[in-house]
């Protein structure tokens, strides 16, 4: 154990850091136009670093972040997920009560963003990891830690003016054989990054209000 002294900050000061941060958090939008702007590989390492502050069960990190910035990985991945989302569109793989809970959102089996978009970013989920003596090392809360590091590579991406979508085409074992990924991951995130197309658009969508998010709990 070493000694930990996290900054202490005066009542009115975190009331104001938590507003500015909601405030730019509430902003956020998940998007399906991107830009073809190319955005800088050092912004990709940020958001990664910051996803891998993440708490993890066991402090075990079960996490991988693998970046795919090359035409040609990124059609290839394209023509994969598509080929799985017409499946669940088109081929009635999704049951009808799902399909009409994404019916508002105007989501089809279209995926030409990941050709645009100048960063695909595939998040594996570790369920076990190898070990220098070749065994394999079984990994706890796995989803649970793999969750939230997504969730700050999102709030990374956002504060630096990136756009992001949690696109997560099912099945998606084809992840693994493109990016030769081990058998001990399994594909969990696929993150398009890039800046939000100049005709970007996105639903009308109302957020869950406090008062039904949070319920402080009586003796």
């Amino acid at each position: 154990m070493i000694p930990y002294a996290p900054e202490r900050v005066p009542i009115g000061e975190s009331v104001r850091r938590g507003r500015e941060f909601l405030e730019r958090m509430d902003a956020r939008r998940s998007v399906r136009q991107f830009s073809a702007d190319p955005v800088p590989r050092e912004l990709i390492e940020i958001a990664v670093a910051t996803a891998n502050t993440a708490p993890s069960g066991a402090h075990q990190q079960p996490w991988t972040f693998v970046a795919v910035g090359d035409s040609d990985t990124k059609h290839r991945i394209r023509l994969a997920a598509e080929e799985e989302e017409r499946e669940n569109y088109e081929g009635g793989r999704l049951p009808e009560a799902w399909r009409s809970a994404i019916a508002p959102l105007g989501t089809t089996s279209d995926k030409s963003f990941l050709d645009v978009v100048p960063w695909i970013v595939v998040v594996f989920a570790q369920k076990s990891t190898p070990m220098p003596d070749g065994s394999l090392r079984k990994n706890y809360y796995v989803n649970e830690s793999v969750g939230i590091a997504c969730g700050l590579f999102i709030a990374s991406l956002h504060s630096m003016g990136l756009a992001t979508l949690t696109h997560t085409p099912n099945p998606m074992a084809f992840l693994t054989e493109i990016l030769r990924r081990p058998s001990t991951e399994r594909p969990y995130i696929l993150f398009p990054v890039g800046y939000a197309a100049a005709d970007c658009t996105v639903p009308d969508l109302v957020r869950k209000p406090l008062d039904e998010a949070l319920h402080f709990a009586t003796p």
